[in-house]
């Protein structure tokens, strides 16, 4: 089975509001720990390096990022369509990772950067 939004395409209620609450809870988890990390920066002995601390900055807000993407892709009906083929991504790809942009097929060809 799989999911796509798609004008011309019926889905299940019920994965998508799943997969919409998954990814607005990476947001909000990933928003927190940005906090988290701001407080963290600014105090004496924050308990990370500076480097350790930039490094953990960019992975929340990258994340932070994907969901936003994925969720303005529901919003536009065009979540769960591959970004390079625009073939309906598996479910299951979708529910292990939500903020998939890329089928398992075009994953591969995309490149060094981020292949979800």
């Amino acid at each position: 089975m799989t999911v796509a939004i798609h004008q011309t395409e019926a889905v299940a209620d019920e994965p998508l509001e799943l997969l919409r609450g998954m990814l607005a809870e990476q947001f909000a988890l990933h928003t927190a720990r940005l906090a988290e990390l701001a407080v963290s920066e600014g105090l004496p002995d924050g308990g990370e390096d500076q480097h350790t601390l930039d490094v953990l900055a960019t992975a929340s807000r990258q994340a932070i990022r994907d969901a936003a993407r994925a969720l303005q892709r529901m919003a536009e009906g065009t979540y769960g369509l591959c970004e390079n083929c625009h073939q309906s991504i598996p479910l299951g790809r979708l529910r292990a990772m939500p903020d998939a942009r890329y089928c398992t097929r075009c994953r591969p060809h995309i490149g060094r950067r981020r292949w979800t």
